[in-house]
């Protein structure tokens, strides 16, 4: 790969972490993705790759090459997005003079359901951070972080990387709200429940027992911490939340995005509006929000079958038999 294309690279990943504010996992993968595409460029034309060596065709060979090698579309996609982001990038800064990602499309992605946990489940799941047991009693601050953690995820549908880069100064409880700085450097205010402002207001009376050896400034500002005192980094935060999620759920993934993903269906199962949820969220379009809507069909849809008398279909020798007395 030439060198340019690297310090391309390098230049478009900084881009993308203070201009988009995108999170730690989109660049990571962006540039991997990049690096993948300039790679097969260069082994495709046996020279060193460069940024305005690379064309229409080129990019669809690639992900052409990628789709028979068993990639799934939403993996293409986003690659393809990725693709498309960096060369926009480059034309607009006047690097190269024509886009050659300009009229790529995107593969369409399979449309798959947000997995979410009961809320019976969710119930259970706070209950373990309240565990009384010896063993459990001396991690107490700790246990009362998690238990703030837990509440503000299902309260406010925020995401990993809003949690970990929240800050004492966008906790309200007065008015009972948090402000965070989501994608796009879009900062939005968020109300917050009851159970979540008391889980905070105990966190916050204990979290100075949480300072260590790596607490600096910008710990001391943080809303939650890591073992050794400094910030809340987005992989400990995960473990927490699937810690307790393995303990009180079957659900098949166990993330934060699932509390996220729990948060908006409860909602809509609730009858709240859509464009209200979507705000909540940060979703940038509507349509991202909509995927909820689906949620709450698949519930209507098994009520119905449940309650209506004629809900489920009967085969015809089944009420043959049952006309004709027999036992079923």
């Amino acid at each position: 790969m030439h060198e340019s294309v690297q310090e391309h690279i390098e230049a478009y990943r900084k881009h993308l972490q203070s201009e988009r504010n995108a999170s730690t996992h989109t660049i990571r993968s962006y540039q991997t993705d990049l690096i993948q595409f300039f790679d097969f460029l260069e082994f495709q034309t046996d020279v060193p790759a460069t940024v305005t060596g690379a064309d229409r065709p080129a990019i669809r060979l690639w992900l052409g090459h990628l789709a028979e090698h068993g990639h799934s579309p939403s993996t293409l996609s986003r690659k393809a997005a990725a693709i498309r982001s960096f060369f926009k990038y480059l034309f607009k800064r006047g690097v190269i003079e024509d886009n050659p990602a300009k009229l790529l499309t995107l593969p369409k992605k399979r449309r798959v359901l947000p997995k979410t946990a009961h809320q019976e489940d969710i119930r259970r799941m706070m209950e373990l951070t309240s565990d009384q047991s010896d063993q459990m009693v001396a991690d107490k601050p700790l246990r009362l972080q998690d238990r703030a953690v837990l509440e503000l995820f299902y309260s406010s549908g925020i995401r990993l990387s809003e949690c970990t880069s929240l800050s004492l100064k966008g906790v309200d409880l007065r008015r009972r709200q948090i402000t965070v700085l989501g994608k796009g450097n879009k900062e939005r205010t968020i109300p917050i429940g009851g159970y979540a402002i008391e889980a905070l207001q105990n966190h916050l009376n204990s979290r100075s027992m949480l300072f260590g050896e790596r607490t600096d400034d910008d710990a001391r500002q943080a809303l939650f911490l890591a073992p050794g005192g400094q910030r809340a980094y987005p992989r400990y935060i995960q473990r927490r939340v699937q810690h307790y999620l393995m303990l009180a759920s079957e659900v098949t993934q166990k993330s934060p995005h699932v509390l996220r993903h729990s948060f908006a269906t409860h909602l809509m199962n609730a009858g709240a509006d859509i464009r209200m949820i979507k705000e909540l969220l940060g979703h940038a379009n509507l349509s991202a929000t909509q995927i909820y809507t689906h949620t709450g069909v698949e519930r209507l849809k098994h009520v119905y079958q449940m309650a209506h008398p004629r809900g489920e279909a009967r085969s015809h020798q089944t009420e043959t038999k049952t006309k004709h007395g027999d036992t079923i």
